[in-house]
């Protein structure tokens, strides 16, 4: 059972009822010091399997530890080989990461659509997704079953074969970098827009242009694609935000907060780069929803902005794996097609 099981999950809660269960019968067992000693024993083990089931509940909805060796700090992935199949459905591969512009040296998942072989000279655009906080590149593999969106999208004609690159946005799951680099910190952004870009250009078959170049996101992953797109108009081309924010929330240590990672900011004070945004969140999503009005009453050309708000929905997966379909089609349709 992995840790973002349904069955890890239930086996927890079931054992933190049986806990209770226990308190309860034993508390009045026993005299003296073997009393104590029974009900202090018996509260732990009951405080213990419920906050290991809440743990493992919220893992569940964000994916932060997929295995058990992630829980533990321990990274298991291993490089794959980037060729696939023939078939019907995509790939996924791995790859390392080694950035000699950040200093991270980080594993990345990379989907190859399923013409991937059969078009061996073909280059292909590529799409960056980035994934929210806390969360990790696995909230789009599996709650968000990426895979699955991209093989019906580019099956139906509705986006173009596409490879998508899934990067983590830190070496340590419980620091949230909001794809900055931070001072005295990582160099997530460099990771992500020079690294990344480089290493998948050297294993995989894509476009080094910027306009076969996109970003995705959700949550602090929506936020991120749209400010990296700002910042980055040389590198990509248009980005997608699913649920995203105008503003990173934390400190990144040297003020640009308030400025230059503050897209609003950026939107009033600096030039609007020709490059184009695709925002999206539900209206009950108020800070989101608040944010992406913002973002689209300040644009202006040469920057494009659309908008797709869905009424009601929260700030929940389920919001998002039904938002990401259309994005993607979105994306595809300002993307340049693969390059044969």
């Amino acid at each position: 059972m992995a840790p973002d099981s349904l069955a890890a999950a239930l086996t927890a809660t079931v054992a933190a009822v049986l806990a209770a269960v226990l308190l309860s019968a034993t508390w009045d067992r026993g005299t003296g010091p073997h009393r104590a000693v029974l009900r202090t024993a018996t509260a732990v083990c009951c405080l213990t399997t419920a906050l290991a089931a809440t743990g493992l509940w919220i893992n569940r909805q964000v994916d932060t530890f997929p295995t058990w060796s992630a829980l533990a700090g321990r990274n298991t992935t291993t490089d794959a080989d980037p060729d696939p199949t023939t078939g019907h459905s995509g790939r996924l591969v791995t790859l390392t990461v080694t950035g000699t512009a950040s200093g991270l040296t980080l594993p990345i998942h990379a989907y190859l659509p399923a013409v991937y072989r059969d078009q061996p000279t073909a280059r292909f655009p590529v799409i960056e997704a980035l994934h929210g906080y806390p969360g990790s590149p696995s909230s789009w593999l599996n709650r968000l079953a990426a895979t699955r969106h991209l093989d019906q999208e580019i099956a139906a004609g509705r986006m173009a074969p596409t490879v998508v690159l899934f990067p983590p946005q830190t070496p340590n799951a419980l620091l949230d970098t909001e794809c900055a680099d931070l001072a005295n910190g990582p160099r997530t952004e460099t990771f992500l827009t020079v690294d990344v870009p480089n290493a998948a250009q050297t294993h995989l078959r894509i476009r080094a242009d910027r306009a076969g170049w996109g970003l995705i996101g959700y949550s602090a992953g929506g936020y991120c694609a749209t400010n990296l797109a700002l910042r980055h108009p040389d590198r990509y081309a248009a980005a997608a935000s699913l649920s995203g924010y105008a503003d990173p929330g934390i400190t990144i240590g040297d003020g640009t907060e308030h400025t230059l990672n503050d897209d609003a900011w950026r939107l009033r004070h600096l030039p609007q780069p020709a490059i184009a945004l695709y925002l999206s969140s539900g209206r009950a999503d108020h800070k989101a929803h608040h944010d992406a009005e913002t973002l689209a009453h300040l644009a202006h050309a040469p920057l494009a902005v659309t908008t797709n708000y869905t009424d009601g929905g929260g700030h929940s997966m389920a919001v998002w794996e039904a938002a990401e379909g259309p994005a993607f089609d979105w994306l595809s349709t300002w993307l340049g097609r693969p390059l044969r």
